[in-house]
């Protein structure tokens, strides 16, 4: 029997709480289906909008900016959504990586290190700037401040934070640098200490290089570092370089006259500087400024500049007089001439030189190609040329024999030179105009060949009477050749015995003198090996300047120029005649002096060193007796 009680007796007991209980029940489950109602779109929204790490740049870009859809899917202007719709076209799309990379401005490289990025798990997507304040967090006052200094003193930003750093306030030059740009000001151009005021205190300021007028020598008297340079005076003045400079028309400046600007030149490669940049050492050098008739030598910039106002015609005139005047004084007295090539290398990444061999590194190598040809006998280069291309290289031998004919009238000595000097067929140009020659045959595997096969009973051994000669007796074989290119006959000279693996192969035009003078002659020519050697260690002859090929040649021609006043010094030093430059220089020239102008002389005063009476036996205060750039004063020499 059911204990249970009817649903309408229960009603009719307890009415009331009945309905109180349903509508709770009713409200419970509304609030229920309204959470998981709001968790649903919830869910939704997230799905939506929280695909990639940052939703708010979709929220921010729909709601607050009107744009085309088409063309911020197609054109992504920020680098995360550019990779995140790269990577997506790639992996999604299927498009290859190099349209890919193409459509969105990759380089098909970038997108693989980008994709490796993405699948290491190292790539996050960013789509929104960094949060912070965009503009300049300096306070307004401070700003002012900045502008303020800028107008009225001028200053660079590195100087307004140290003159803000004085007050207090620490800020970055950078910024300081930024907020200018940003408010218009112009950069400030760079500027020495000297110019703005700055030098610190005591310090001393360089002269700017001036002629000496004649009246502001007298009483003059200043120290030189390098004071044997002042040896030289003499051998300049008698040497006519002063009326060389007149006639070639070099140039100068208002306050520069063009012969101060050669004996600066000149000055540094006496000395064996080995750049034009280190006339700097001598900013405060009185005495090196008054050898060259100026109060200092010029600076760096104008020495270097100085060059590239010249010419290939002013330099042919310089070395057209200079090789005159010294044809004058009877320096050239060989019968005999050696001519070789040198490469002056280069080691700029953007050289436009050609290439060319170089020996010394057994390689070819960009430089500057130079041609030098010297006397035999006195071992002074009297010819220079530096603007020589690989394609008329050649040719320049006739351009030497021209050049000679011009200034001496004829060309009587023998040409000595090797096989890659020049061709056959300008051999038979030199044979044509009459001028005698020695040169190398080149060698090949036919003509080693057929050497071989000579009986030894043909081969005549020879005694060649040099001193320091270590294979005095070869043996050398004598016939008649053909060259192709060449019209006549040669004679050729084949040695073997004089320590090398292979023979060497004379040939010649000369027929008349006998084989041991023309072994002799050509023995000679590494003398000429030799002298381009001492212009490269003491004149500095391989430290290029300048790819220009006017510069170089100009400084080639001044290496020649001082490497024969050397050779004049030496003449006249007892016992040190055949010395070189850097022997002479460490010797006589690297000594300090004190040089005095007075009663209208120069005098020089030397400190005590072992070499002094040679130098007082040379007498070369009377070879002139004045000097023309310093007020035609007497130069007289003094040791203490």
């Amino acid at each position: 029997m059911s204990h249970a009680l009817p649903i309408a007796k229960v009603k009719k007991m307890f009415p009331a709480r009945i309905c109180v209980c349903q509508i709770k029940i009713s409200l419970f489950l509304l609030y229920i289906e309204a959470v998981r109602y709001a968790f649903n779109k919830m869910l939704w929204f997230f799905n939506i909008f929280y695909l990639t790490n940052n939703a708010t740049y979709y929220i921010y870009t729909f709601m607050a900016k009107q744009i085309d859809p088409y063309q911020y899917f197609a054109h992504p202007k920020s680098p995360g959504q550019k990779q995140y719709e790269a990577l997506r076209a790639f992996y999604i799309d299927n498009l290859p990586a190099r349209v890919v990379a193409d459509r969105f401005g990759y380089t098909v490289p970038s997108f693989n290190a980008l994709k490796q990025k993405f699948k290491a798990g190292k790539l996050s997507f960013k789509f929104t700037e960094k949060p912070g304040p965009q503009g300049s967090r300096l306070p307004k006052e401070v700003q002012q401040r900045i502008f303020q200094i800028r107008r009225v003193y001028n200053l660079s930003s590195y100087r307004i934070a140290e003159i803000l750093a004085i007050d207090g306030i620490e800020v970055n030059p950078r910024t300081i640098n930024r907020l200018l740009e940003k408010a218009g000001f112009p950069p400030v151009p760079r500027r020495g200490k000297l110019s703005i005021g700055e030098t610190v205190y005591g310090a001393k300021v360089p002269q700017e290089a001036q002629i000496l007028s004649p009246e502001s020598l007298e009483g003059r008297t200043v120290e030189c570092t390098v004071g044997g340079i002042f040896l030289f005076a003499p051998l300049i003045e008698r040497l006519g370089l002063p009326k060389i400079v007149d006639q070639t028309n070099l140039p100068g400046s208002k306050q520069i006259p063009p012969l101060q600007y050669f004996l600066s030149f000149l000055a540094l490669k006496l000395i064996g500087k080995e750049r034009l940049s280190q006339v700097n050492d001598l900013n405060f050098d009185q005495g090196m400024g008054l050898f060259a008739g100026l109060n200092v030598l010029p600076k760096c910039t104008p020495i270097s500049d100085y060059s590239y106002r010249l010419d290939s015609h002013i330099l042919d005139g310089l070395l057209q007089n200079f090789v005159h005047q010294m044809n004058r004084h009877h320096v050239y007295r060989s019968d005999t001439i050696n001519l070789d090539f040198h490469t002056i290398p280069h080691y700029g990444d953007e050289s436009i030189l050609q290439t060319h061999w170089v020996p010394t590194k057994g390689k070819r190598m960009k430089g500057a190609l130079t041609l030098f040809a010297q006397d035999c006998e006195s071992t002074v280069f009297h010819y220079a040329q530096a603007d020589i291309l690989r394609s008329e290289a050649s040719e320049k031998i006739i351009d030497f024999v021209k050049f000679w004919k011009k200034v001496h009238g004829k060309l009587t000595s023998t040409l000595v030179f090797d096989s890659k000097l020049t061709s056959y067929e300008q051999l038979n140009t030199l044979n044509d105009m009459k001028i005698s020659f020695i040169t190398l045959r080149k060698r090949g595997k036919k003509l080693l060949a057929a050497t071989e096969k000579i009986p030894h009973s043909h081969w005549q051994k020879l005694h060649l009477d040099i001193p320091k000669r270590k294979y005095k007796n070869p043996f050398v074989f004598e016939s008649s050749v053909d060259l192709p290119g060449y019209d006549d006959k040669l004679r050729q000279v084949v040695m073997k015995g004089t320590g090398r693996e292979r023979p060497s192969f004379l040939i010649t035009n000369d027929f008349h003198s006998t084989v041991d003078s023309l072994i002799f002659r050509y023995a000679k020519r590494w003398r000429i090996e030799n002298g381009i050697a001492e212009a490269v260690k003491f004149f500095s002859l391989n430290a290029l300047s300048s790819p220009v090929l006017v510069k170089v040649h100009f400084d080639v021609l001044m290496t020649m120029i001082a490497h024969s006043l050397y050779h004049f010094l030496s003449q006249r030093l007892r016992g040190f005649e055949d010395c070189r430059a850097s022997t002479i220089f460490r010797k006589f020239i690297n000594m300090k002096a004190d040089v005095s102008v007075r009663d209208g002389d120069i005098v020089v005063k030397f400190p005590r060193r072992s070499h002094n009476p040679i130098i007082k036996s040379a007498e070369l205060d009377k070879v002139p007796s004045t000097i023309s750039w310093l007020g035609n004063r007497k130069m007289l020499f003094e040791f203490r």
